[in-house]
């Protein structure tokens, strides 16, 4: 029984520790996208809360788009209607 309380409380310590540090064990590859992620549709600009490109080591190049409600799609950044609307978004962030 001590051992099984002193191993509980090394593993509950580890873990205070690593939240702190801001250390994290999720996989870098959590922001790529996959084949089977991708959405093909046109997004209504008004929808789009945020994008973001994926990381240099992805295998596939793409933008996850994030929309008002909070779910996430991959989109293919040479899609027509994502590079229209990237232009628009940096000509209005330009302007201003």
């Amino acid at each position: 029984m001590k051992v099984f309380s002193l191993v509980l409380l090394t593993l509950l310590l580890v873990a205070l520790w690593t939240g702190s540090q801001g250390v994290s064990f999720r996989s870098p590859y959590g922001a790529c996208c996959y084949k089977e992620m991708f959405i093909r549709q046109k997004i209504p600009a008004s929808f789009i809360r945020s994008y973001e490109k994926t990381p240099s080591h992805c295998s596939r190049k793409a933008v996850r788009v994030e929309l008002l409600k909070g779910k996430k799609y991959c989109v293919d950044p040479e899609e027509g209607w994502f590079q229209q609307y990237q232009q628009q978004k940096e000509s209005t962030s330009s302007s201003t």
